[in-house]
């Protein structure tokens, strides 16, 4: 994902809405007025205008921006030139307030899985904005796209041993060490929840761990939930349930999206990523409901739904993670319907014990355009939990609170609630809009890099 070195041969496109479209017109020469006249352009948002130079030399493009009003604009508006666009190279021209957010969204946007079938047609290319921190925009989109190609591959290609090949590969692009369990070695290691989600699947259960960077840096430990598949075990999920579930290792593509901004932007930090990546499957080893098993913190976990995985594997991850306790810990998980329910696929809630910590997460979410909601750890329900003959249950008795009661379950595994975050990500985009193409998505990793990044700056004015 790269932007092309800025030329001034390129096709400028200028931004104009059907407010200042009328003064922009009248400054024109008369036949490209003409033109425009002829093809129909009133400078309606998303429209594109493909206009002669007035001497007959370069051409020109005008794009139909969203109007003036704040209320529901996106700002990855400018995306829509990725796909409307022929072939070619292009430059922006006048009229574009935020260029930096305008060539991240046309890099988003130019993404397409080319995995399986080649593209129909050549893309264009944008230059570099003059004046934008280019590296960055590159870096974040070459990380979006890493994360988009995992969560987009079918399980065949991406089952345990694939995801857990490619997170070694991230990490050994720069120099992190680098380690995995796999199989019964879980539970020699004492990863006994993991071991028994994935314990059913033809490839083995595993658990990936790297860490890079400088022992004094912000301590960052990031956790991923890697079901390759999730068939809801022996509680089975109907068909229609299953039919986007090679999806579910997308806390793990999240991890790794962010994980690939961190380290290639060369930031003083620590930075631990811890992946439990299973298949859970059904054969004649799979969990079975009513089971009971020890995690790795030592509390026994009763089995009350075997689709409700997701948590027991994080749940030892996340002991894990607070046994060499973090400044910030953040998990990322494909884990509820009910955070869809509650707001939809374009949304993830997030939980943190944190105000302070809340407010910097909303804050970013906004400026990066990575939305997130805040939902809250509600103690009330956090009896629900409990367990009649083990210290809890997996899932409550009723039907209600689904995302929030999984993260109460997963905060019960985390020693200090106010240096983590959970985000209930969905990583599936249902329809294209502007930075966003139809398929795999990265949630919550571009708001969170943001937020590091001034956690850093933040450390190095107190040191």
């Amino acid at each position: 994902m790269k932007l092309e070195d800025w030329s001034s041969e390129a096709i400028a496109i200028d931004f104009v809405n059907k407010e200042d479209w009328p003064e922009r017109r009248a400054k024109l020469p008369e036949p490209i007025v003409r033109l425009a006249e002829l093809a129909g352009f009133e400078a309606k948002p998303g429209s594109i205008f493909f206009a002669p130079d007035g001497g007959g030399g370069a051409p020109r493009i005008f794009f139909g921006a969203e109007g003036k009003q704040p209320k529901a604009r996106d700002p990855f508006f400018a995306g829509k030139l990725a796909t409307g666009l022929p072939k070619g190279l292009y430059r922006l021209g006048d009229g574009v307030e935020a260029q930096g957010e305008a060539a991240l969204a046309f890099l988003l946007s130019s993404y397409a899985f080319s995995r399986y079938k080649a593209p129909k047609s050549e893309a264009p290319r944008l230059c570099a904005p003059q004046g934008v921190d280019r590296g960055r925009i590159e870096r974040i989109a070459a990380a979006v796209a890493l994360g988009r190609d995992l969560v987009n591959t079918p399980t065949n290609d991406m089952g345990p041993e694939a995801l857990a090949e490619a997170a070694l590969a991230l990490g050994a692009k720069h120099g992190a060490k680098s380690c995995v369990i796999v199989g019964d070695a879980l539970l020699a290691e004492n990863f006994p929840l993991i071991h028994a989600v994935g314990r059913a699947a033809a490839q083995a259960p595993r658990l990936v761990e790297f860490e890079h960077g400088p022992e004094d840096g912000l301590r960052v430990t990031l956790v991923g939930k890697g079901v390759c598949f999730d068939t809801g075990g022996l509680d089975i999920k109907p068909s229609s349930a299953m039919a986007l579930m090679k999806k579910d290792m997308g806390g793990a593509a999240a991890a790794l999206s962010l994980a690939a901004m961190l380290l290639d932007s060369q930031a003083p930090i620590r930075l631990r990523v811890l992946l439990p990546i299973v298949e859970n499957s059904i054969s004649a080893s799979a969990f079975r409901t009513s089971d009971v098993y020890r995690s790795r913190k030592g509390l026994s976990v009763e089995i009350g739904n075997t689709d409700a995985e997701g948590r027991l594997i994080l749940a030892d991850a996340l002991a894990y993670a607070s046994e060499t306790p973090p400044d910030l810990l953040f998990d990322f998980a494909t884990l509820t319907g009910a955070a869809r329910v509650a707001l939809g696929p374009e949304i993830p809630p997030f939980y943190t014990g944190d105000d302070g910590l809340a407010d910097e997460i909303a804050t970013k979410a906004a400026a990066a355009n990575d939305p997130a909601w805040r939902m809250p750890l509600w103690d009330g329900y956090d009896s629900g939990l409990d367990g009649k003959i083990s210290d809890l249950v997996n899932v409550t008795s009723g039907p209600f609170a689904g995302s929030i009661t999984a993260a109460l379950f997963l905060r019960r595994f985390v020693a200090d609630p106010e240096r983590w975050a959970h985000f209930d990500v969905y990583c599936w985009n249902p329809s294209t809009k502007p930075g966003r193409p139809e398929g795999g998505e990265i949630q919550a990793a571009r708001l969170l890099y943001d937020l590091i990044e001034a956690r850093v700056e933040q450390r190095k004015a107190t040191s």
